[in-house]
């Protein structure tokens, strides 16, 4: 479990209409939050470059089951994810990169038929984030219920910045849905919500059924 607020709100950033596409296995990402990669394969060193000449973005997807048997062609992936933007950029050596993306939107990705060697995709940006609060009751359950579950992993620091009330609404969201200790296909879940708030009782029903499994085990 991994945490790391930011009181801050990214600075609006235009979005290509087309972006490269960095699908994985494991990792769902989230807008409003900060994604370190380590770029090693051919094909997404070449990503890294050509995103970092042309328009500084990339799309993260989470990859469909089975992806193991056809990772080297295109295996299928989930087709809403979301497009970041390389803040940090550091080549090594040897060619490979260490890279640092920042989260700009969700967005429902649409594959073109490329001649390059990584996938690419029209996006559109799911907006309704930077339009949707939510409500104080809402508020008030989803930072009770995570303080519950961090105090159980003694990660007190973590609840006092739950407790601040400095964090914005999507901030708060965002940031619980990529940095508690949930699988990829229940991130994913959370990344397909239609809205925010819908996004923040899914997150409340996750930690909620995370916390009656402690219990049980106790």
């Amino acid at each position: 479990m991994s945490l790391h607020f930011s009181s801050e709100e990214p600075e609006a950033f235009p979005l290509p209409d087309t972006v490269p596409i960095f699908p994985l296995p494991t990792v769902v990402f989230f807008p409003k939050t900060y994604l370190p990669l380590h770029i090693f394969e051919p094909r997404y060193r070449e990503m890294t470059q050509e995103a970092s000449r042309q328009g500084q973005c990339i799309g993260m997807a989470l990859l469909k089951d089975g992806w193991e048997d056809h990772y080297e062609d295109a295996p299928p992936i989930y087709s809403i994810g979301c497009v970041g933007r390389i803040i940090s950029s550091h080549q090594l050596s040897d060619g490979r990169y260490n890279i640092v993306l920042q989260g700009l939107w969700r967005c429902t990705y649409q594959e073109q038929t490329v001649i390059t060697n990584y996938r690419q995709a029209r996006v559109t940006p799911h907006t309704t984030d930077d339009f949707t609060s939510l409500t104080s009751e809402i508020r008030r359950h989803l930072e009770r219920t995570a303080q519950e579950y961090l105090t159980s992993k003694k990660a007190n620091e973590l609840c006092d910045i739950l407790g601040s009330g400095t964090l914005t609404d999507p901030i708060l969201v965002h940031n619980l849905s990529a940095g508690l200790d949930l699988s990829p296909l229940e991130k994913q879940f959370l990344l397909e919500s239609d809205d925010l708030t819908q996004q923040a009782r899914r997150l409340i029903d996750l930690i909620r059924f995370k916390l009656a499994d402690l219990q049980t085990q106790g």
